[in-house]
């Protein structure tokens, strides 16, 4: 506790001194009018004060010899009356740091008490480890096992000698007690984390004598502290266990039906019919997709027809949703088109990596040096990279005619594609239709193959190895018909 106060500084002293109990009794007994202080008697509260701690009067401190500085150290002080009047009053003051003392004389100080713990802590160590008690069976031992990791380490048994360890076999039990005890007090004393070593529960393997090893098939002696002799005899053993109870744990796993394997074999079933019918509707767009480039390669071959039917001037107008602008209502669509795809050129939608669908163009893909990414618009719809084909004078509309929206009538449009703006692009647009389906049957048939990975992984880890070796299923409807036909069987012996 000493030493605590010894090292706070003349701040927190400082501040320890200016309580806010003594300020406000300095503030109200400075507020009183006209009353005298100190020995001189005078009102003069303007200089440096002190007060006495026993009959609480104030004194100014150049009249009693104690400055503001020596102040700050003092933690109860009397005046001369009360010391008098109490001979066993005393002025005590708080304990400060030595000025004149050098950073070099604290560090020496500091490495010498270093040095002693370290001297204190070695002297304790060769204590404990010096040579044995002598009388122990590690004492006894005269010749090294030839099994341990320390003897296979040595030159002599083939070794590399980097561990430089003592033979197991040979180590004194209790000078490896006491240095155990030892290092529990250093670490304790240093704060650090103590290693759990047990000691009782390997007790009746730490013998003089050699031990047959638990190892199938083994005729070594096993290892100081240990059942084998080698972790490889260890591990045979543990198989050989395995194989012969792992076919019980099988026999009993088919018997009981489990639920949980139910659910996920329907579960499974779902997901494999989810994913045919995504097949099925990319099979019927790839179709869809052969089927307009046909409808496009007979309009080719037509011939423009003039229709003498003219519509009649409609000047209604309206006004464009992309750039506000009022434009005339017959050519709306293909203003608005063409306005969309301005802005639309001026944003960026890229990706590091590239589109990899072998046989398909249905992305962009056009690769940016400047941003090292590859554009992930629709190939028909990228405004930036794609410009449409040039329409020339001879090109008809070629779009199909329907009757009632949905009934096709086998004819399509013969005017002039340039002219048309009935069917305004009706080509990119059914193209872009196709393939933004489908994207979505793509990331649907991602998702199911997901849900199949996840569901195929609780379905093997269910029954594996591990789980059937630690979990035992008893099925008691089984074992009861099972001892049933065992005691029908006895009673019909004993008939006979």
């Amino acid at each position: 506790m000493s030493d605590k106060k010894y090292k706070q500084s003349k701040a927190d002293i400082a501040k320890q001194f200016d309580l806010p109990e003594r300020q406000s009794k300095i503030t109200t007994l400075l507020n009183q009018a006209g009353q005298a202080y100190c020995i001189c008697r005078s009102s003069d509260s303007s200089r440096f004060m002190i007060a006495c701690d026993a009959c609480e009067e104030w004194y100014h401190g150049d009249c009693i010899n104690i400055s503001e500085r020596e102040a700050k150290y003092i933690k109860t002080y009397f005046c001369d009356r009360c010391r008098e009047e109490d001979p066993s009053l005393k002025t005590r003051f708080r304990p400060q740091k030595r000025e004149n003392e050098t950073e070099s004389s604290r560090d020496d100080r500091k490495k010498k008490r270093k040095e002693k713990d370290h001297s204190e802590n070695k002297s304790s160590k060769r204590g404990s480890t010096k040579d044995g008690c002598g009388e122990c069976e590690g004492c006894r031992q005269t010749h090294d096992c030839g099994h341990c990791d320390a003897c296979e380490d040595m030159y002599k048994y083939g070794g590399s000698n980097k561990l430089k360890l003592k033979c197991k076999q040979r180590i004194c039990v209790k000078s490896k007690k006491t240095s155990r005890q030892s290092s529990t007090r250093i670490k304790k004393k240093h704060h650090e984390r103590e290693t759990y070593e047990p000691e009782e529960s390997i007790s009746h393997l730490q013998t003089a004598e050699p031990r047959q090893c638990y190892g199938p098939q083994c005729t070594r002696a096993a290892q100081y502290g240990s059942k084998y002799c080698s972790t490889q005899c260890g591990m045979r053993l543990a198989t050989a266990r395995i194989y012969q109870v792992l076919p019980q744990r099988i026999q009993e796993w088919s018997l009981s039906s489990c639920v949980a394997e139910q659910k996920n074999r329907k579960a499974l079933e779902g997901v494999r019919s989810s994913m045919a019918r995504g097949q099925a509707a990319l099979r019927a767009l790839d179709r869809q997709h052969h089927e307009l480039d046909a409808l496009v390669a007979r309009a080719r071959g037509a011939t423009i027809t003039q229709t003498d039917d003219k519509e009649a001037d409609d000047e209604t107008s309206m006004y464009c949703i992309t750039c506000g602008h009022e434009i005339h209502s017959r050519t709306a669509v293909k203003h608005m088109e063409k306005c969309f795809m301005k802005y639309e050129a001026q944003a960026s939608f890229g990706s590091r990596h590239r589109t990899r669908i072998d046989g398909q163009s249905t992305f962009c893909d056009y690769y940016n040096p400047v941003n090292g990414t590859y554009c992930k618009r629709l190939r028909v719809m990228c405004p930036e990279h794609f410009k449409d084909p040039k329409v020339n004078d001879t090109d008809v509309c070629g779009c199909p005619l329907v009757r009632n929206v949905f009934e096709p009538t086998g004819e399509f449009c013969r005017a002039p594609k340039k002219s048309c703006l009935k069917h305004y692009q009706w080509e990119k647009l059914r193209r872009a239709e196709i393939d933004m389906e489908r994207v979505r049957q793509w990331l649907r048939l991602e998702d199911l193959v997901e849900q199949e990975r996840s569901i195929r992984l609780a379905m093997a880890s269910r029954a594996g190895v591990l789980g059937l070796m630690l979990h035992s299923t008893y099925n008691h409807e089984v074992m009861e018909r099972i001892t049933n036909k065992v005691n029908e069987n006895g009673k019909l012996k004993d008939g006979s």
